[in-house]
Parts: C-alpha cells; sequence; structure tokens
C-alpha cells in the first residue's frame, strides 16, 4: 500500500492511507472543521449525559483568562456512541471473559443504532482531556478496523481541543436515524488470544500505569498481580501530551525514541495488552497507526483472561 506523510495538530504523522478524504489516522480541528460536510462524526463518551450538556470554564479572577474544566456537549451533527456499549462478555471454553468485542452482528447493529452509514468517512471526537478518553477513541477504531472499516480518523484533543479553539459546539440530543453501516469479516490479524500470547515471539507491551505493571496495584477484575513474564511498559503518560485541560497524540518520531527507550522495536511484531483491552487499545493505535507498523495485535481478554486462566505472572515480591 502506498505510504504518506501527514500533519495532525501541527505535528508531522507516518501513516497509511486509509482514504482519500482523509488525511491519516489523526485529523486536527482545522482540517475537520474545513471537512465536516465530508464526514460522519462519532461522539464516542463514557457518559451520554455529556453529549446534551453545556461545558463547563473557569475564569481567572486576576487576569480574566477561561480555561476548560468540563468538556460537554458534541460537534455540529455529530453521532454518540457510548463507550461502556461496544464491549460484551464472552465464553471462551468454560469461562466468562468481560470487556471483549462483540459478535460481528452485534457490532453491526450497535453501529447502526447510533446512526452510523456506509458511505462517509467516521472521525471519531473522545472528550480529550486525558489519556483514558483518547483510549475510548482508539478502541471503537480498533473494532471498527476489526470489521473491516479503513474509513476512520480520531480528531486530535478531542471535543477539549475543538473548545479551546473556540469552535461551535451543539447540545441538542442524538439524532435518532439509523444507519446502514455494515460490518465486514473479521481482521485475525488484528487481534490475538490467550494461546498466542503464551506461544508467540512478538514484543508484549503493557499498556497500564507502571505500579500495575510492578504489581503493587490491581483491578479488581485481575486475579492477579504483576505483568506478564518478559512483558515491556508502555504506561498511558508516555503516550500522550497535555496541555491547557486537552490531550494529544505524539508525531510519530517522537513515539519511536519512547519505544526504543522503552526497550521496544517499533517495527517489530507486537501484542498490546492492559486488563481488559481498553488502554491496550491506546498503545495499538499509537504502534500501529502513528507509528506505522502493522505487524501490532490487540490480546483483546488482556489480563482479565489472562489471570482467570491462572496464566503466569511476574512482578514485586509481595508480603
Amino acid at each position: 500500500m502506498k505510504r504518506i506523510a501527514f500533519v495532525a495538530a501541527g505535528l508531522v504523522f507516518s501513516g497509511t492511507v486509509l482514504a482519500a478524504s482523509l488525511p491519516g489516522p489523526v485529523v486536527n480541528a482545522a482540517w475537520l472543521a474545513d471537512n465536516l460536510k465530508d464526514v460522519q462524526v462519532v461522539a464516542i463518551q463514557s457518559d451520554p449525559s455529556a453529549f446534551t450538556a453545556e461545558p463547563v470554564w473557569r475564569t481567572d479572577a486576576k487576569t480574566g483568562a477561561r480555561s476548560l474544566v468540563e468538556a460537554n456537549g458534541h460537534l455540529p451533527g455529530a453521532r454518540l456512541v457510548n463507550a461502556k456499549q461496544i464491549r460484551t462478555d464472552r465464553k471462551i471454553g468454560d469461562l466468562t471473559v468481560k470487556y471483549m468485542v462483540p459478535e460481528r452482528a452485534v457490532f453491526e447493529q450497535l453501529m447502526q443504532k447510533a446512526g452510523l452509514q456506509a458511505d462517509r468517512p467516521i472521525v471519531l471526537v473522545p472528550l480529550g482531556q486525558d489519556g483514558a478518553e483518547l483510549d475510548d477513541a482508539a478502541r471503537l477504531y480498533w473494532q471498527l478496523k476489526y470489521f473491516g472499516e479503513d474509513r476512520v480518523a480520531i480528531l486530535d484533543g478531542g471535543l477539549a481541543g475543538w473548545l479551546v479553539d473556540g469552535r461551535e459546539i451543539n447540545t441538542t440530543p442524538p439524532d435518532a436515524t439509523p444507519g446502514n453501516w455494515k460490518a465486514g469479516p473479521e481482521r485475525a490479524e488484528l487481534i490475538a488470544d490467550s494461546n498466542e500470547v503464551a506461544s508467540s515471539k512478538a514484543q508484549l507491551i503493557d499498556a497500564r500505569a507502571l505500579p500495575q505493571y510492578h504489581g503493587l496495584s490491581k483491578r479488581d477484575y485481575v486475579y492477579a498481580y504483576g505483568h506478564i513474564p518478559g512483558a515491556h511498559a508502555l504506561p498511558p503518560e508516555v503516550r500522550l501530551s497535555t496541555d491547557g485541560g486537552v490531550a494529544r497524540f505524539l508525531p510519530a518520531e517522537s513515539y519511536r525514541t519512547i519505544l526504543g527507550q522503552s526497550g521496544i522495536d517499533p517495527a517489530a511484531p507486537a501484542i498490546t495488552y492492559c486488563n481488559s483491552g481498553h488502554l491496550a487499545a491506546g498503545a495499538w493505535f499509537v504502534m500501529s497507526e502513528v507509528v506505522g507498523n502493522r505487524q501490532v495485535k490487540l490480546y483483546d481478554g488482556s489480563l482479565h483472561e489472562w489471570t482467570l486462566e491462572k496464566r503466569p505472572m511476574e512482578g514485586i515480591a509481595r508480603r
């Protein structure tokens, strides 16, 4: 496939052409403002009430400067996808594993209910105030790609960046008109299961915060402390920059440096994981889409599934 260089939020990224009307997997607010009529904007929010709420600002008593406290509302014409509804429980052998990608027909129905159309590129807009919100968009991006959708990008800085730029938003309820988006066959090259993680020679990338990686803390649905043996840490803090309450992606070259300093080969096969496949989507997006390494998979069950299966973990010894 043809490769290009493209600019997002004033930074140069390297990636693969998605569609003629999208400059790459990350778009900036200026580009989106100029192309709103040619794309379908999809707000990805874990609290749907934010879609119809007004933004919250703070004004400095001395300087009069305004700063964004809470990014609410949505871009004109945006559709709404609830980040908490795009994953589901799946039976794997005798186990029930939470937070997994849905079956093809179920995901297609979810996207149609949200109003996604089959004939227009998709721009995902997270709230954009922290890394977890960018990872919400990355997770939906990964699921769309997994089901064959290549015409998709994420708005750098999300809604927060759009607001800080002083651009127009709406607080109207979401349009209930269903869409006709169709899911294609699953792309096996984007997903890994426990057996592949256990046997693969690919680099394992732990996308969680360092205290969880080292085994000092854990989520309640992960049943052992530490990380998968041999995994490299790529925590959320190094996957974005935050300025003025807006979280943004870094340039591809910065990511290559960070990966190298973390003991990760930016061009070699890799599998990303976290607790449940959410933060792992952010790491997958950085390595696969921004850096351009098409040999990266996401371990969907992540440590929830791994520890349900009582597979080995390593970390700091605990009393």
